[in-house]
């Protein structure tokens, strides 16, 4: 209902109001529009099925207003209220709560007249403090959004006005659908618009989505086609086209539809073709646009739902004791009206105890009894603690300002520190019993460094390269230890000074750039947009570290045998060119050009082809290029390059090429970015003979001579080109093609130019790019080579993908199928190796396609692109057919090191208790390599690995598994069973050999079946850390929420991608990492930290403080409510139990609204049990918030037995002292007041691990106030309250000795049994706590010596469980065939593997050396 309200809302905003062209300068980022949400759904939110949008001019006035009139306009509204509902609406919101409903209920109950306790407007009094102070929040808050909103309505973009036919300035607020905007370079887009206009020559623009997606890489976008040749501006006056697209929807990668010309001709449109609202013009002189989405149609504002809010677990258990709280009240009150009852049955004949009404009727004890239960609930109704909520949440949001002040948060590189964007689950940190963690750019740094590369069938080690990466960790540990101060060191980065852009260098290879714009920044336009842009862009993908890759010298020698004479026409006396070297060729082209990486050059357009006459100019302008191009455009058309790419074989139509968009203009995701497959498995062989790194290396000083003396004869101009690739994959491949001489220096929609070595600048005409997605896991570039004129598929992928797609037989005979075959059984082998040192695998392939296949496939493939519904699975299809019997070239290795502090966060977080999950997209052996590395896994711990191909397999490997885990007693004994899983969280013993667990995606799938989840879970139990590799985005959700659902554990994921996200909303605590891969994660989380080693203080430290706080602060508040309810609830046993109080009722309602209401909120925020260094120290510490030992149904009894107590002492101490005097009610009242006053609040000192002088001021000016109200109450008001008559009690009471001595005496006796408690615990049987408490007080030295004690305590712990565990005394690091256990089936493999005796893999061979057999792994040539 509230999508149609708002559809009419602006729908009638925008018929009554009108355009104005007033000028708002005020600065503006559109990243504060998102900074309370962001989160994205995956399901589009489709509303209706198609969209018509009509020009806004004059020919089109009744078109336009039948449809592109009914739309809302550009105005938005992130606000809730206006001056006229916000009352009315904020109450609505604010009765939702169950609390605030009920106190509503007893102000009305109030107004009855038979059962009336207080007078009406002190009943109110309560509830209308709390829902004010609550409105004031909402308002405020509220405010904020509306500033916000009116400096991005009054912002000014160039819209054309069809009564001035030119363009002039309109306030974004005025935009219509099927307005014309023209936008500058460094502009921010007002709506969503489809792209008609670039003053790039190839028709392209560029834009920064930071404030969209976080992302600071540049994205292209396309003229629609057809749009894209025009020479000059396009005209609106003769625009005579209209555009049929799907309604508004929050999928930022979709869009579909098509723009119809007057002659009923259709052009596809795609999302290349739509530049989104927030997003910003970059590199690109001036746009032209027309809307087709505005105001809250856009996709970017369909994606701003608003902050996140979710329901803790101290909360939900909060509300059950409310629950038990109103059945005691109901209980008291049933005991109040039962006592009324036989009080007034008892005198039923006594007109002293039982007036009769007005009209001589006497009411029926049983009717009276009904009538004082009602009474009772209005008196009693301070048990219920309405004030608990407001107090959780300011105590929430002062221990969320204290987490984001924490300054050892705080990343220097990134100028970021952590971000809470959940305001209400801080105490969930300190009770996570589950941590589910993607590896890429969470657990490692996500700076992808080419380290080898396998091509033709040998193995290329890159020595020399591995020798400057380990010179530039000395570097970086030499810097860390001169900069950075304890606590507080950052991740192992390259402390130079950075660049805004990546610049490909041409001089000579392994030497830095002597130009003089090598390094610089890259101009991003004018102004301040400009500068602001290179700063947020200038560290992505493009340290030294990943730009400066060495070659390996082998390989680079090869490059000599490359020449132009290998590609002329064969004859007779013409030898075949060696296959090695077509294949090194073929394989550093595919790595410069299947890519999605974007070209430019400093202050310069992308343009098509760098002539070498242009180098020397001076460049002045972007006009003046323009310029120049118009001048050289006969030159261009007589290039050799491009001469060889308008021929046309066999009559291809290459206007049906050219007709084709949406291959062809779609980026593709980074090929890598976890793909997901089932690994292929071969025995590893060992040949020497397999891998060139066992030959002898060649001598440097060669190296030097061919890395000096064969430079490049790139153009000039590309000397300091920027590369903006969208993921550190996709650049490191670039900078590694670059190392080699295969730079690739522009790319257009049709066209990519590479600078290869000897053969110079090589120009494919790019036919179609098929993306990277989840089905395919792959993505392809579809050519034509300028020295062959054949159509080539270059494609990259996951090598469990690729090699199934290999060509099984060659129409070349049986030479080269074998061949074909030898190299790709060497590359496997190669592949296997990579993994296991923790390498990410990609293998290289390619196709070459004869024009006549081209051309059938290029007829279906144009059916699919032109189909409107089913588009994308049609165009999967299509690339499905294409993507096969492909050769393989070679592999990749790519290094992704871990970020610094990572073994040691894992190891505390183990400690403490959390069961850690890794679940990755990478091979199962990179993943294992990874996860010993991280401290994830220990090389004593025993494998079992899951990898099988069928159900029944997986079912009978599980129960196989767990059996022998059964038996030997590995891991949690208590965990033998599921049902003891769900009742006990999950604790690491220190008795018997760790085990843990690699699954993976395809036996992950079968696990995650209804049948086999059960003994999923039970298998683990049993295991300290569970590897999922191959594991796809939404099995990673699925996993967390089986394991959160059905064990019923608080779970936290983290991740850092998009791929991530679904992971991070279904997780307990969701936590985003702000790394390289935009900010997706960090959108749709509810923390975001920017490196994973800040996990641990997160939890330990402040998860620890925020839980304990609170759970404390609750049980305080119950404590005080019920201690002080009942002093009313004795008292009726004394007066008939008629409903009356023996306190005035403003100091009744002041007394926990008021009196004691600061002290417990300072307590929550300011509360330290334990210092941060010993909880960091101590990880152990944190299994008390997991065990919820703090809050939990025990304690939350026991409060409440004590509060019982104090309230008995606090009443009759004072009872029988003044037993037998003649002081009236009130005089009894005070000193019960006064003594509650000081037991409630002492009773916090005696809680309190921490006073300080804050605690004291607070508790202080507690007192003081209630004796200035008691004093100032008793002395003005003498019938403030009738019949009651407090005047001048107080004042008589400091003057009686009595008086003091009560409350002493009182307090004393209420207070001695929780202090002598507390005395006892604190030193006869300590808690953990109370020990750890303990070493705070202690000196440097004397903490240091203690803690050495504690550890050293542990480990005798550990080491006496284990001899009294016979089979956990075989346990130690015995060799690989002891440990060994093989589970093998058909179909399955498991193992358990001592990683100290060898590589963790499937089979139980020791493998040295890639390639090398056992004998030969002390050689000479290792790798």
């Amino acid at each position: 209902m509230t999508e149609p309200l708002q559809w009419a809302r602006y729908h009638w905003q925008q018929l009554m109001g009108g355009r104005t062209g007033e000028d708002d300068t005020r600065p503006y980022n559109y990243s504060s529009l998102l900074a309370c949400g962001g989160k994205s759904s995956h399901t589009p939110k489709v509303s209706g099925k198609h969209r018509v949008v009509v020009p806004h001019l004059q020919p089109f006035k009744d078109e336009y207003e039948k449809f592109s009139g009914t739309y809302v306009n550009n105005r938005i509204r992130t606000t809730k209220y206006t001056l006229l509902n916000f009352v009315p609406r904020n109450l609505f919101e604010q009765f939702h709560r169950a609390a605030n409903l009920y106190f509503l209920f007893l102000v009305v109950l109030n107004w009855v007249p038979l059962v009336e306790a207080f007078q009406k407007e002190i009943t109110m009094l309560p509830l209308v403090v709390v829902l004010t102070i609550i409105a004031i929040k909402d308002g405020l808050e509220d405010y904020r959004k509306y500033k916000i909103d009116k400096q991005i309505n009054n912002l000014v973009t160039k819209v054309y006005s069809r009564k001035e036919k030119k363009y002039i300035e309109y306030r974004w607020k005025d935009v219509t659908v099927g307005d014309f905007i023209r936008l500058s370079c460094n502009e921010i887009i007002p709506a969503d618009m489809v792209l008609l206009f670039s003053t790039d020559p190839d028709g392209i623009c560029h834009i920064e989505t930071s404030g969209l997606d976080g992302e600071s890489n540049l994205k292209q976008r396309q003229v629609v086609r057809g749009f894209a040749d025009q020479d000059a501006e396009v005209d609106p006056e003769m625009f005579s086209s209209r555009i049929e697209c799907e309604s508004p929807n929050n999928d930022l990668n979709r869009f579909r539809g098509f723009l119809e010309h007057s002659n009923k001709e259709r052009v596809g449109l795609s999302k290349e073709n739509l530049l989104l609202r927030g997003c910003t013009v970059r590199n690109t002189e001036a746009v032209v646009g027309i809307v087709v989405y505005a105001g809250h149609e856009t996709k970017a504002m369909l994606n701003n739902s608003g902050p996140r809010y979710k329901r803790s677990k101290l909360e939900r258990r909060a509300n059950t004791d409310v629950l038990w709280c109103v059945l005691l009240l109901i209980v008291m009150c049933l005991t109040g009206a039962l006592g009324h009852g036989i009080w007034l049955s008892r005198y039923e004949n006594i007109f002293f105890f039982n007036i009769p009404e007005s009209d001589g009727h006497v009411i029926s004890p049983l009717l009276a009894g009904f009538y004082m239960f009602w009474t009772m609930i209005i008196l009693l109704q301070v048990l219920i603690p309405i004030s608990l909520y407001v107090s959780i949440e300011i105590v929430k949001l002062g221990q969320i300002y204290f987490i984001q002040s924490d300054m050892d948060f705080y990343n220097e590189k990134t100028d970021s520190t952590v971000q809470c964007r959940a305001l209400n689950i801080t105490e969930d940190l300190g009770q996570i019993q589950y941590l589910f963690s993607d590896k890429t750019g969470t657990l490692t740094e996500n700076k992808m460094v080419f380290r080898r590369c396998s091509v033709a069938g040998y193995d290329y080690c890159h020595e020399e390269n591995a020798k400057r990466l380990e010179s530039y960790q000395e570097a970086i540990s030499e810097d860390e230890e001169f900069a950075d101060s304890p606590g507080n060191s950052f991740g192992n980065m390259v402390k130079l000074p950075p660049h805004s852009c990546r610049a490909a260098h041409h001089g000579p290879l392994g030497r830095k750039p002597s130009h003089p714009l090598a390094g610089s920044s890259c101009a991003l336009g004018s102004g301040e947009g400009a500068s602001e842009a290179s700063h947020a862009r200038q560290a992505a993908f493009s340290s030294p570290i990943e730009t400066d890759v060495l070659p390996d010298t082998r390989l680079l020698d090869k490059f000599s045998h490359i020449t132009p004479q290998l590609f002329t026409p064969l004859d007779e006396n013409t030898d075949v060119p060696p296959l090695e070297t077509l294949y090194i060729m073929d394989f550093f082209i595919a790595l410069a050009i299947c890519n999605t990486v974007v070209v430019s050059a400093p202050n310069q357009p992308r343009q098509k082809i760098r002539l070498s006459s242009l180098s020397g100019m001076p460049i002045k302008s972007l006009e003046e290029i323009k310029s120049l191009f118009q001048r050289l455009s006969v030159r261009r058309a007589s290039s050799p390059s491009l001469a060889s790419l308008k021929e046309s074989s066999c009559g291809i139509p290459n206007a049906l090429v050219s007709r084709l968009s949406l291959f062809s203009r779609v980026k593709p995701a980074s090929p890598v970015e976890e793909e997901v497959s089932q690994s292929s498995e071969i025995e590893i062989a060992h040949n020497a003979s397999d891998s060139a790194c066992c030959a002898e290396t060649e001598k440097h000083s060669s190296h030097t001579e061919l890395t000096e003396g064969k430079s490049a004869p790139g153009p000039p101009l590309a000397s300091a080109l920027c590369y903006e690739a969208e993921s550190p994959d996709e650049a490191a491949l670039v900078y590694a093609a670059r190392a080699y001489r295969c730079t690739l220096q522009s790319r257009t929609p049709e066209q990519v130019m590479v600078d290869f070595a000897a053969l110079g600048s090589l120009t494919f005409q790019l036919l179609h790019i098929l993306p990277f997605d989840s089905v395919r896991k792959r993505m392809s570039v579809v050519v034509r080579h300028p020295l062959s004129n054949q159509v080539v598929v270059y494609t990259k992928g996951a090598d469990s993908v690729i090699m199934e797609l290999l060509s099984r037989g060659s129409p070349d005979g049986a030479t080269l199928e074998e061949q074909q075959m030898l190299i790709r059984e060497k590359t496997q082998r190669h592949l296997d190796d990579y993994a296991k040192r923790g390498l990410r695998t990609l293998c290289i392939a390619k196709k070459v396609m004869s024009d006549s296949e081209y051309a059938e496939w290029l007829r279906d493939h144009f059916l699919a692109e032109t189909s409107i519904d089913n588009r994308e699975e049609l165009l999967t299809e299509s690339a499905m057919r294409l993507e096969n019997k492909l050769t393989l070239l070679g592999a990749t290795g790519i290094e992704d090191r871990l970020q610094e502090g990572v073994p040691e966060s894992i190891e505390a977080l183990h400690k403490a208790g959390i069961k850690i999950w890794m679940l990755t997209g990478d091979k199962q052996e990179t993943a294992i390599n990874i996860a010993y590395a991280c401290k994830l896994l220990q090389p004593e711990d025993k494998l079992f690995i899951l990898n099988t191909e069928s159900k029944d397999a997986c079912e009978m490997l599980m129960s196989t598994i767990l059996k022998e885990l059964q038996s030997k007693g590995t891991g949690c004994p208590e965990q033998a069973s599921l049902q003891e899983e769900l009742a006990q969280p999950s604790t690491p013993k220190d008795s018997g050999p760790r085990a843990g667990l690699i699954i993976t995606g395809k036996t992950l799938g079968f696990a995650l079946q209804e049948n086999l989840q059960r003994r999923f879970l039970e298998l683990t139990a049993w295991c300290q850390a569970v590897v999922c590799c191959r594991a796809t985005p939404l099995q990673k959700s699925e996993v967390v929420k089986l394991v959160r659902s059905r064990l019923q554990v608080m779970t936290l994921a983290i991740g850092d991608g998009a791929n991530d996200v679904s992971m991070i909303q279904v997780a307990d605590i969701g936590i985003g990492v702000s790394g390289q891969e935009g900010m997706q994660a960090v959108m749709a989380s509810d923390f975001a930290i920017s490196q994973f080693r800040h996990l641990s203080k997160l939890l330990l430290v402040h998860g620890h403080w925020c839980y304990t706080r609170l759970s404390n602060m609750i049980l305080y508040f119950f404590y005080k409510n019920v201690a002080y309810v009942n002093l009313l609830f004795w008292y009726q046993f004394f007066c008939g139990f008629s409903g009356t109080s023996m306190t005035d009722y403003w100091v009744l309602i002041f007394f926990n609204l008021l009196f004691t209401s600061a002290p417990p909120v300072i307590y929550g925020v300011l509360e330290k049990d334990v210092s941060a260094e010993t909880l960091m120290q101590l990880p152990e510490l944190y299994q008390s918030g997991q065990k919820s030992e703090a809050y939990s149904p025990l304690t939350f009894w026991i409060t409440l037995l004590d509060a019982f107590y104090q309230s008995l002492v606090c009443f009759f101490v004072p009872y029988f002292t003044y037993q037998g005097s003649d002081i009236d009610i009130f005089t009894f009242g005070s000193p019960l007041n006064t003594a509650a006053l000081f037991i409630i609040l002492l009773h916090l000192v005696i809680e309190s691990k921490s006073l300080t002088w804050i605690h004291l001021l607070v508790i202080v000016g507690s007192i003081l106030s209630y004796f200035v109200f008691t004093l100032a109450f008793g002395a003005m008001c003498v019938t403030c309250n009738p019949p009651s008559n407090p005047y001048w009690i107080m004042q008589e009471h400091m003057l009686d000795p009595m008086f003091y001595l009560v409350c002493i005496l009182t307090t004393c006796i209420a207070l001695l049994p929780r202090f002598t408690y507390r005395v006892l615990q604190g030193s006869l049987f300590p808690s953990v706590i109370l020990r750890a408490k303990h070493l705070d007080r202690l000196t440097p030295e004397g903490r240091t010596q203690a803690l050495k004690k504690w550890r050293k305590a542990s480990k005798m712990h550990q080491a006496t469980s284990e001899c009294a565990d016979p089979s956990a005394n075989k346990s130690g690091k015995t060799p690989l065939s002891a440990l060994s256990a093989e589970l093998t089936l058909k179909t399955a493999t498991s193992c358990t593997v001592d990683q100290g005796n060898g590589p963790v893999c499937e089979t139980t061979v020791d493998v040295g050396c890639s390639g090398t057999k056992p004998s030969e792994t002390n050689g000479p040539s290792t790798c």
